[in-house]
């Protein structure tokens, strides 16, 4: 029996599988039916068999077996192998015919062994969010850290797409796994599971995909992280397989360990299972797509808009123009005076928007330069003189009250307490405040009023830019108050480039150009070609993250904008296509604690990963509707613009859009939070940022194209969305 799937056949054989291309074998499982039982010993033991029966019905391969543990529980298996366009459909039904009272709980396993090597270094990993390539980059406690251990698996709730691909470097056929349908239930809110031990849970739907290498042998974990290993003398393994294990395990992860028992390696390996008891039974299903790619980056994006396609939520109904001049009404209502500082809260705690700080920052999560000119924008347009006078006051005191002796700015003082923090020169905050400063600048000078100082300011800290760019053309990623270096990373560099492009646009300088365009060559290597996309937030160490993705977009296409070279523009959808990935595109159910939150209402759909292999997210995708629309247009790949239209409806989700949820404030916005336990955690503030990313996609989208929705702006003949489009014929006015 065979199904075939464009080039690739799945043959059925010996009460097994195999998967060919061209004649050649690439991937198989002898054994499908796989099983690990906790026993009321709390040790996992696993075992698998072939099917006992194969047959064709209706179209579809089923396949069916039984699994006796070695306590002598039965569980019967039976599969169903449906072609469904170029995806093969898994449909699992596992039910306990038998229990045994020293077997607790089951697990059950769909995988397929690699026959090409059972070496997993020969293989590249795309995780949505958690693992890319190698994850040479990622923090020690994500995945594939250390590719000695024997399992490498993760709940699927941890990944904007349930989904998990295995890529042959050398020869880039790749199999790709991925969750049917976004089907996914709330588990038992009556239980937590915090240590390394599996735990009982009849109502968990959520399963964990990965990779693994098994040993014949059960693994048991000490709650401070020890490993305990014994030997299955029946067990059986093949080689390295990927895996979907339903449900879920989170491990091996490298941990912290517990305690003061100080373990060599510590792991964290927490394991859900369903009730071993007679009846229950297990219902799930998965698709698996085969496919060959020239390098990561081909197989990442092909791979992840396959699922896109099939498990995208529904787009979230919100007026944007409405939700804008909410959002606006509240920034000018928390602007406040101290003397000569003005300024938002650095952090207030919701649901009353109780203020915890006002410390400032000119960009990054303060965004108080570019807070100053949405206020100003939206006071001139509107005519309401309270923004515009609290946007000039907080740009006039970052522009006459924090330039330093050394030609670059103070980037983070304290309002209330008229103080600068002792914070470095972070190249991000340059980035930020500058291209802020400068667009308020052009605003007001096409409108009749020059700001000579503010355009100064610019400048300034622009010369000290060209003086201190490396040989190589990166920066450092942060400075000391004497100029020198700081942190001797250079991952941020492409977070100036954008400020230097348009201060080009502005005073015609060509050094500016130059340098952004060094510090684009830098970027170009580094992290579009080398795939370092790392370092982006100022609160981070130098691990691969979301923004530093954000940023390489800005910087590829202002480059490709001023230049027209089309290089630039292949590295802009690189650095989008990875940085997609990091947003929870599928939706599933959250227990929300907080009564006011939006998310008791709507759906986490929008929300995004910040770094890689951490849970849960924030909504800085919002950040990026803008960019994925034009990208649309520079490209024609119609993905970008349906992607844009997601990010500008889904991310508001997060918000009281319309002072339903209890906020003090309508349009309040909640920072983010840990989810993918379905339980969700947070600090429960908001951070200047939060609102800023929201405003600045949608002002410049009614800018640029005269709407606030992506499909008004569609209604526009293409012509003239195109001539609009060029957002540097006319920049400097």
């Amino acid at each position: 029996m065979t199904i075939s799937l464009g080039a690739y056949d799945v043959l059925f054989e010996n009460g097994g599988i195999r998967v060919e291309k061209e004649g050649k074998t690439l991937y198989f499982n002898a054994r499908p039916v796989y099983v690990s039982a906790k026993t009321y010993g709390a040790i996992n033991e696993f075992r698998d068999t072939s099917y006992n029966r194969l047959y064709e019905s209706d179209g579809n391969v089923i396949g069916e077996g039984l699994l006796v543990t070695r306590n002598g529980s039965e569980i019967f298996v039976r599969d169903v192998y449906t072609a469904c366009g170029d995806a093969l459909k898994i449909a699992r039904a596992a039910e306990v015919k038998k229990q045994n009272g020293n077997d607790l709980g089951f697990q059950s396993k769909i995988s397929l062994y690699q026959a090409v090597s059972d070496e997993l270094r020969d293989f590249d990993y795309f995780s949505p969010g958690q693992w890319y390539r190698n994850n040479q980059y990622a923090a020690d406690f994500a995945m594939g850290k250390n590719m000695d251990l024997q399992y490498h698996w993760r709940k699927e709730t941890y990944s904007g797409l349930p989904m998990f691909s295995m890529q042959h470097k050398e020869s880039g056929e790749t199999v790709s796994f991925s969750r049917w349908a976004a089907d996914a239930t709330l588990p038992s809110l009556d239980r937590t599971a915090t240590e390394n031990y599996a735990y009982v849970d009849p109502k968990i739907t959520v399963g964990s995909f990965g990779v693994s290498k098994a040993k014949p042998e059960t693994l048991t974990y000490t709650y401070y992280g020890h490993m305990l290993a014994t030997p299955l003398p029946e067990a059986k393994c093949d080689g390295a397989s990927i895996d979907y294990i339903y449900p879920a395990v989170n491990g091996q992860q490298p941990s912290k360990g517990t305690g003061p028992v100080v373990t060599e390696q510590p792991l964290t390996n927490i394991t859900w299972v369903h009730p071993m008891q007679e009846g229950f039974t297990q219902r799930y299903a998965v698709a698996v797509t085969f496919g060959r790619y020239n390098g990561f980056g081909e197989m990442m994006r092909e791979t992840w808009r396959r699922v896109y396609l099939r498990l995208k939520d529904r787009l979230f109904n919100v007026d944007n123009a409405e939700l804008f001049d909410y959002m606006m009404r509240f920034l000018r209502e928390v602007t406040k005076q101290f003397g000569d500082a003005w300024g938002t809260p650095f952090a207030a705690q919701l649901p009353d928007f109780d203020p915890n700080s006002f410390s400032a920052e000119i960009g990054f999560v303060g965004q108080q330069a570019g807070i100053g000119y949405q206020l100003l924008r939206w006071g001139r347009l509107i005519g309401d003189e309270e923004a515009v006078r609290k946007g000039l006051g907080i740009l006039e005191y970052w522009t006459n009250h924090t330039m330093t002796e050394y030609g670059f700015p103070r980037l983070w003082v304290h309002l209330s307490a008229h103080q600068a923090e002792p914070q470095p020169l972070w190249v991000r905050q340059i980035g930020d405040g500058m291209e802020a400063i400068l667009d308020a600048y052009v605003f007001e000078k096409k409108r009749g009023t020059v700001h000579e100082h503010w355009l100064d300011y610019c400048v300034r800290t622009a010369d000290w830019l060209v003086k201190n760019q490396n040989g190589d053309g990166s920066f450092y990623r942060s400075y000391n108050d004497d100029g020198s270096c700081r942190m001797d990373s250079k991952a941020s560099t492409p977070c100036i480039v954008r400020f230097l492009v348009q201060l080009y646009l502005i005073t015609k300088n060509e050094a500016y150009l130059t340098v952004a365009a060094r510090a684009g060559e830098w970027s170009y290597e580094h992290q579009y070609q080398q795939f370092e996309y790392r370092g982006g937030p100022c609160d981070t160490s130098d691990i691969l993250d979301k923004e530093s993705g954000i940023y390489a977009m800005f910087a590829f296409i202002a480059l490709y904008d001023v230049s027209g070279e089309a290089r630039w523009l292949e590295a802009a959808r690189g650095a989008a296509d990875y940085t997609e990935t990091f947003t929870f595109v599928w939706d599933f159910p959250v227990y929300n604690r907080y009564p006011a939150h939006p998310f008791n209402r709507y759906h986490i759909s929008g929300q995004s990963n910040v770094c890689v292999g951490m849970p849960g997210g924030d909504i800085y995708m919002a950040a990026c509707s803008y960019t994925y629309y034009r990208l649309y247009l520079l490209t024609g790949d119609s993905h970008y613009c349906d992607f844009a239209e997601f990010l500008n409806r889904n991310c508001k989700q997060a918000n009281d859009i319309d002072g339903r949820c209890g906020y003090r404030y309508i349009g309040l916005v909640n920072e983010g939070g840990s989810f993918s336990e379905q339980e969700y955690r947070s600090r429960y503030h908001w951070l200047p940022w939060c609102t800023f990313v929201e405003v600045d996609p949608a002002s410049r989208l009614y800018d640029t194209f005269g709407a606030w929705e992506i499909e008004d702006i569609e209604s526009l003949p293409p012509e003239e969305r195109q001539r609009r489009n060029r957002i540097y014929d006319h920049y400097a006015g």
